[in-house]
């Protein structure tokens, strides 16, 4: 019996021993955990692959190291905090740790699947957290760069911006940035656009197509002919070029002015006033049956000589005779006069002539007669009148 009863104290003894240890290390599993979103990733040889790591307690405030184990040989792994290189992390209740782990493998490694551990140890607990990663060797077919354009060759004069739709396509199967650059010839300016933005770079996903559009602006002093632009987009290894062309059209350009460039003079009223005018075509194409008009003031006349001129090459010159007449209800003052010369296939050219109107000759000379006969009348009228 004696021996009983020492064997059921000792049993009660072990069942009380084993019903408080489980009880405290049930309390301190629930001290400190450890995780990521995604233990386990895929990445290509050669690349540096990050896991994010959240670090945390429920209870009790403290310092928790940092390790790792089962790592494989010559593979660089860090903790990284705020950009540094870390060992440790302090965590407390509602307060959180983060951090990266961050995994290089070595240029020789082979494509397969391997394991680690990250080791988080604290004041009474130690958590463990197990990494995957899978490496595969990089693409036999890495791809490349391609564009597709709508319509390559577009046709318009030296003031038309060429618009042209641009599909560019990344056919690897990486990211890449890519950068826009244009060889045109001297006199253009190339802008390219994506979504009405102007741009000089744009990323693309794998696979990732995008629309672009090219935008040509000639000056306006580019001779007539065809022009080739040059497009190249290079990312990284990766580039693609292609052509675009633009046919442009001669487009005269009219000049308006006088010989020595002096647009004043003076006008007598009851006269014509001869101006003489030169039109001139300083585009890249002729300017044809071009007419001469002006805009004068009301009751004035404005005559030309030619009035209509046939055909005036690109880089020739004709002069015109205006003959300007002031109206006879005009008095002494300034005033404009407005010339066009205007063609039937470009923009008109105008030019503004300021007279200076005087009183005509004839009538100053009838003024003088006028006073001359008062002076004589005057003077009999004295004779007269100072004999009495």
């Amino acid at each position: 019996m004696r021996a009983i009863r020492i064997i059921s104290m000792l049993v009660l003894v072990l069942l009380m021993m084993v019903g408080f240890t489980p009880a405290s290390a049930q309390e301190n599993q629930r001290n400190l955990f450890f995780y990521t979103r995604y233990p386990s990733q895929e990445a290509t040889i050669g690349d540096i692959v990050t896991f994010k790591l959240t670090l945390g307690t429920d209870t009790t405030p403290q310092i928790v190291q940092l390790g790792m184990r089962e790592v494989p040989q010559g593979w660089n792994v860090t903790f990284r905090g705020d950009g540094r290189v870390i060992s440790s992390a302090y965590v407390e209740p509602n307060n959180n740790a983060t951090f990266d782990l961050r995994i290089e493998p070595p240029a020789d490694v082979k494509a397969g699947s391997y394991r680690m551990v990250a080791v988080a140890s604290g004041v009474s607990q130690e958590v463990t957290l197990p990494i995957a990663l899978t490496l595969k060797e990089k693409s036999t077919n890495p791809g490349g760069l391609s564009f597709k354009v709508d319509l390559p060759t577009l046709r318009g004069s030296p003031s038309t911006t060429f618009r042209y739709n641009v599909t560019l396509k990344n056919e690897s199967s990486e990211e890449v940035p890519v950068s826009l650059l244009a060889d045109a010839p001297r006199g253009f300016q190339v802008d390219f656009k994506l979504s009405g933005q102007s741009i000089t770079s744009v990323p693309f996903g794998p696979n990732e197509s995008k629309s672009l559009s090219v935008e040509v602006r000639p000056f306006n002093d580019v001779p007539a002919g065809t022009y080739e632009i040059g497009i190249l987009a290079r990312g990284n290894d990766l580039q693609a070029t292609t052509r675009l062309i633009a046919d442009i059209t001669g487009q005269p350009q009219l000049v308006l002015t006088t010989p020595d460039g002096r647009l004043s003079g003076e006008a007598r009223i009851g006269e014509k006033t001869e101006v003489k005018l030169i039109v001139s075509n300083t585009g890249s194409a002729p300017a044809r049956d071009i007419e001469l008009s002006a805009s004068p003031p009301i009751g004035w006349t404005v005559e030309f000589e030619p009035k209509q001129i046939p055909e005036l090459a690109n880089g020739q010159q004709i002069e015109v005779s205006a003959k300007v007449q002031p109206s006879n209800q005009a008095i002494a003052g300034d005033y404009l006069v407005t010339f066009t010369a205007r063609p039937t296939d470009a923009a008109a050219a105008t030019s503004e002539f300021r007279f200076t109107v005087l009183t005509s000759t004839i009538w100053g000379l009838v003024g003088i007669a006028l006073i001359a006969i008062a002076v004589v009348g005057v003077g009999i009228a004295v004779m007269r009148f100072g004999r009495r």
